[in-house]
C-alpha cells in the first residue's frame, strides 16, 4: 500500500475506534471504517486524488465532504484537528502561531474568545467580523491574518478553502444538543477524554459526546480554554461542533447568557438574534397556551 494511503486509512480506522469507544452511534463508526477500507484499497495515491479537488474525491464510494476534508488536512499537512480533538491531544495555539501576524499571545486571546480550533474555523470568523472582537486585533493585523489564512488554505483545495456553505443547523436543534450534552454530563453518563492542555497529571475528566440529529453529526465538549479556567466557566461554555455529509465541520459555541434580554437564557454566541427571536416566540405560544386553557 502507498505510504499516503496507509497513514490516512490507519487514521480513518483510529477514528472510527474512538467513535465506537466514546459512544458515537453506529452509522457514524461504520461510515469511517468504510472510507478506511476505501483509502486502502485505492490503486491511485490519496494525496494526488486529493489534490485534484473535490470532485475527484467525492467520486470515491464512502467518502463524503466531512472526510474528505479530514483526507486533504492529512494529506497537505500531516494533522488531523478532529482526530487530535476526540484524543484530547488538540493544542490550536500552536498551530495558530504558525500564521504571520499571530504571536503567542494573539493565539492564546483568539482561542479565548472565539473557541475556535482549526484554521478552517479561524478563516470563518475572519471573514464573518468575529476575528475583529478579538482585543488588539485591528485593521491591519486583521488583514494580513486573512491574507495568510487564504494562502494556507488554498493549498489544500476548495474543500477547505471556499467550499459552498449550505445553513447551519436551527438554533433549537443546537440548543437540544447542548442540553443533552450538560444532562449526561451532570449525570455521569458520558465518556472522559484527558486533555493535553490544563491537565498536568493527565486525569480524564472532559466528558465528550457524539450524538445525531437528522443528517447532522455533533460532537460536543466544555471548553478548555484558560479564560474558561479562569472566569469557572468549563462547565458551562460548550463547544458544539458539527458536520454532515454534505459540509465540513463547522462549530458554535452556547453559553449562558450574564446580561440584556437573553440573561438567563442558553445563547449560541454569534447566532444571538435568532435566540432571541426564539425567546419571543417561545413566550408567546406560552402565553397564548394560557389563554386556551382558562
Amino acid at each position: 500500500m502507498k505510504a499516503n494511503n496507509r497513514v490516512v486509512a490507519e487514521a480513518l480506522r483510529d477514528a472510527a475506534a474512538l467513535f465506537a469507544h466514546q459512544d458515537a452511534g453506529q452509522f457514524r463508526v461504520s461510515a469511517y471504517r468504510n472510507a478506511a477500507k476505501t483509502i486502502e484499497e485505492l490503486p491511485d495515491d490519496v494525496a494526488d486524488v486529493a489534490a485534484r479537488g473535490a470532485d475527484a474525491l467525492d467520486a470515491l464510494p464512502h467518502i463524503g465532504k466531512s472526510i474528505a476534508s479530514a483526507i486533504v488536512q492529512l494529506t497537505t499537512t500531516g494533522r488531523w484537528p478532529q482526530l487530535e480533538r476526540m484524543r484530547g491531544r488538540l493544542d490550536p495555539e500552536v498551530s495558530f502561531q504558525n500564521i504571520p501576524g499571530i504571536g503567542p499571545i494573539f493565539a492564546r486571546l483568539i482561542h479565548e474568545h472565539l473557541h475556535v480550533d482549526t484554521l478552517e474555523a479561524l478563516e470563518a470568523a475572519a471573514h464573518d467580523g468575529r476575528l475583529d472582537t478579538v482585543p488588539g486585533i485591528g485593521e491591519r493585523r486583521g488583514k494580513v491574518i486573512r491574507q495568510s489564512l487564504a494562502s494556507i488554505l488554498a493549498r489544500k483545495g476548495p474543500l477547505v478553502s471556499g467550499a459552498q456553505k449550505i445553513p447551519p443547523p436551527p438554533i433549537e436543534m443546537i440548543l437540544d444538543v447542548d442540553r443533552e450534552y450538560r444532562e449526561r454530563a451532570k449525570a455521569g453518563d458520558l465518556k472522559l477524554i484527558a486533555p493535553k492542555r490544563f491537565n498536568p497529571k493527565g486525569e480524564a475528566w472532559l466528558p465528550i459526546l457524539h450524538t445525531e440529529r437528522g443528517p447532522w453529526h455533533f460532537t460536543v465538549l466544555f471548553s478548555n480554554t484558560a479564560r474558561a479556567h479562569e472566569l469557572g466557566k468549563t462547565a458551562d461554555w460548550v463547544i458544539v461542533f458539527y458536520s454532515s455529509n454534505h459540509q465540513i465541520e463547522d462549530q458554535n459555541t452556547v453559553v449562558s447568557e450574564t446580561k440584556g434580554p437573553l440573561k438567563g437564557q442558553r445563547v449560541v454566541r454569534g447566532r444571538e438574534p435568532e435566540c432571541l427571536v426564539r425567546l419571543h416566540q417561545n413566550k408567546t405560544d406560552t402565553g397564548n397556551s394560557r389563554r386556551l386553557i382558562l
